[in-house]
């Protein structure tokens, strides 16, 4: 037990005794705390949430460990209950997509409530691979027919038309990170039969206009890149028994000069509408490289002073 917690060589044991200042001892399958009462009770707390994650079959990340850590220094033990046992869905290497944040919990739980939820947050936080994670389970449960992915083409400091080939071949750039996310999540084989059944539809937001999607989990990647006008298009596009999901970082927004975007007045537009969610991450949520986390904070610092 103690070696699941502390992870292979003890990788583990130098982050606890650094964030709360303690000597952390293996003893067989114990681990002996020494050091100041309040920083020993909060990591003995600390322990016993971990041990209690390995004893049902969770592996324990160094993220999960920092992240579990902050909530402790930070008194939201609370927040903490059942974090880490919600499993979204099993991609198809076995791996577990959960929650790796109360913000992204919060996500998760907003969609399961809620017929149009808009994520908002950096880079990093899992906006997208967590909707389309849920998208996979709504499928897998027969909750819904098909998915649609879609993505404004905006050009961000390239000009697409000097990219060479057909029109798919120069929007494909734009669709990448969603087809990689898809891989991720399904295998390359099952993705291209999906897509050749039309069960799995990535297309530029263009092509949703005209349409009504019924029986659909939607998800509407780097909406900060919409117009106004392509906003209200798309979310007007929802049919019956169907799902939509709205990601972007306001912070990057690579529209023409004059353009406003759709994400962020719809914020406003929509704040007191029934039945949709707005959920607001942050850098906290970022479950990237460290120095992710750390540039947000130098980026959101330097652009406030």
């Amino acid at each position: 037990m103690a070696q699941q917690i502390l992870g292979d060589l003890d990788g583990n044991l130098d982050v606890i005794e650094n964030l709360f200042s303690v000597q952390l001892i293996p003893k067989g399958q114990e681990i002996v705390v020494k050091g100041e009462t309040e920083e020993v009770e909060q990591a003995i707390f600390l322990l016993e949430q971990l041990s209690s994650q390995v004893k049902k079959g969770k592996r324990i990340s160094s993220f999960d460990i920092k992240y579990a850590a902050k909530m402790v220094k930070e008194g939201k033990e609370s927040q903490m209950e059942n974090l880490f046992d919600e499993i979204i869905y099993t991609t198809a290497r076995g791996k577990s997509i959960k929650p790796k944040t109360v913000g992204q919990k919060e996500y998760v739980q907003a969609i399961d409530k809620n017929d149009i939820v808009f994520c908002i947050g950096p880079a990093g936080t899992g906006k997208t691979f967590l909707a389309m994670a849920m998208a996979m389970a709504h499928l897998k449960d027969q909750k819904v027919n098909r998915i649609i992915l879609t993505r404004p083409a905006v050009e961000a400091g390239e000009n697409l038309g000097f990219l060479p080939g057909s029109f798919q071949e120069k929007v494909d750039p734009y669709l990448r990170p969603l087809y990689d996310a898809l891989f991720d999540l399904l295998g390359v084989e099952k993705v291209e039969k999906y897509m050749e059944k039309g069960i799995i539809e990535i297309a530029p937001l263009a092509y949703m206009r005209g349409r009504t999607l019924d029986d659909s989990f939607v998800i509407l990647d780097e909406a900060q890149n919409t117009t106004s006008e392509q906003m209200k298009m798309f979310l007007t596009r929802l049919g019956f028994d169907s799902k939509a999901v709205v990601t972007g970082d306001v912070t990057q927004v690579d529209l023409p000069s004059g353009k406003h975007s759709g994400l962020i007045e719809v914020t406003k537009i929509l704040k007191d509408v029934k039945g949709l969610s707005f959920v607001y991450l942050s850098d906290s949520d970022v479950v990237r490289h460290e120095l992710v986390q750390r540039i947000i904070l130098a980026y959101e610092k330097y652009n406030s002073g």
